[in-house]
């Protein structure tokens, strides 16, 4: 059964960092190209970043690039996004995600809440 458990996420200022962490369970993990996704109040998913199964490689969406840094350890099978320079659009829950072929195949359960604002 696959699981993705997320963590991580609070409230910060604006220009402040967080770093959320996804623990993977129930799968191949390294056999996975791996994301985030994010739901803010009364919008629909957005997808925020990917890695690829080796970890080299990295895509962002505009609103995050330069901002926001994913990373994966394929031997703990965690994925984690570093975000700093946190705006209150940033403002969501914040999900993990396995991807293929660029498309979510799913997401965690929960997610984890980022609040940014003063």
């Amino acid at each position: 059964q696959v699981q993705l458990v997320e963590s991580g996420g609070g409230l910060v200022r604006p220009g402040g960092s967080l770093r959320l962490s996804c623990a993977a369970s129930g799968f191949w993990f390294s056999n996975w190209d791996m994301g985030w996704v994010r739901q803010a109040p009364g919008r629909g998913l957005e997808w925020v970043s990917s890695i690829n199964r080796d970890g080299d490689s990295a895509k962002y969406s505009g609103s995050v690039e330069g901002r926001f840094t994913i990373s994966r350890d394929n031997f703990k099978n965690t994925v984690s996004l570093q975000m700093t320079s946190l705006e209150p659009e940033d403002t969501a829950v914040y999900y993990c995600a396995r991807v293929s072929g660029g498309v979510v195949q799913d997401r965690g359960n929960q997610g984890t809440q980022v609040t940014v604002s003063s």
